[in-house]
Formats: structure tokens, C-alpha cells, sequence
């Protein structure tokens, strides 16, 4: 089992370097990277050239508590913080990002996460 575990941590991190050698996040145009758990998924806006976090948004915060519970189930809740990574982006007035996987395939939560975002009027 846990040799089944480290080939599929190392073919994610094998992908997630060749993502990260074409993806650059600058100030203009921050990347937008996913992480997703077993639990909780949360997104943040990078800018690579400063190698600093923008914004964060966590399906664990305080303040999404009710429109998490509200959603249905772990995509239901990815697409509220796409919707809201979207949001708090809006404030810091960044309309355009570039979207990192992180590794993940483009489906089920990453995809809910992207889609949120372009809902809430993210370009990318």
C-alpha cells in the first residue's frame, strides 16, 4: 500500500514540475494554484516574480462555514471557494490569472475550483 502511495506522490510531483516550468504568476497576472486534501481543497493567488501569496482562500475558514454547509458535498464546496478566491481577487483588482493545477487532473473538485472562478468573473 504505501508503495502504491509514493509512485502516485512522485507522478504528481514529476507533472506538477513540468506545469511549473511553463506557469508564471506576475503581479499583473498572478497564478492561481489548487490544493486539494482528502478533507478540504483551498486555492491562493501567486505572484512568482515577489514569491508572494496574494490572496488564500480555504474551504476550512470560519467565514465560508455556512455556504459550505450549504453546498452539496466536496465539489459543491470547491466551486464556493473558486467563487470567493474570485471575489477577494475583484478587491485587489486582478481580473486575469493563470490557472495551476498543482498536478491534479483538471476534474471533479480542481475543475468545480476553476469553474467557480470564472463564474464569479476571473478570466483565464
Amino acid at each position: 500500500m504505501q508503495k502504491q502511495f509514493n509512485e502516485k506522490r512522485l507522478k504528481r510531483e514529476r507533472i506538477k514540475r513540468r506545469i511549473r516550468k511553463k506557469v508564471q504568476g506576475t503581479p499583473e497576472r498572478p497564478r492561481l494554484v489548487v490544493f486539494r486534501s482528502i478533507r478540504a481543497i483551498s486555492a491562493q493567488l501567486v505572484d512568482d516574480t515577489s514569491r508572494h501569496t496574494l490572496v488564500t482562500v480555504t474551504s476550512l475558514s470560519k467565514s465560508l462555514k455556512e455556504e459550505i454547509a450549504k453546498a452539496k458535498g466536496k465539489v459543491g464546496a470547491a466551486e464556493v471557494v473558486g467563487r470567493v478566491i474570485a471575489e477577494e481577487a475583484k478587491k485587489k483588482n486582478i481580473g486575469t490569472v493563470i490557472f495551476d493545477r498543482n498536478g491534479y487532473l483538471y476534474h471533479g473538485r480542481i475543475k468545480a475550483v476553476a469553474e467557480g472562478a470564472r463564474k464569479a468573473g476571473l478570466k483565464f
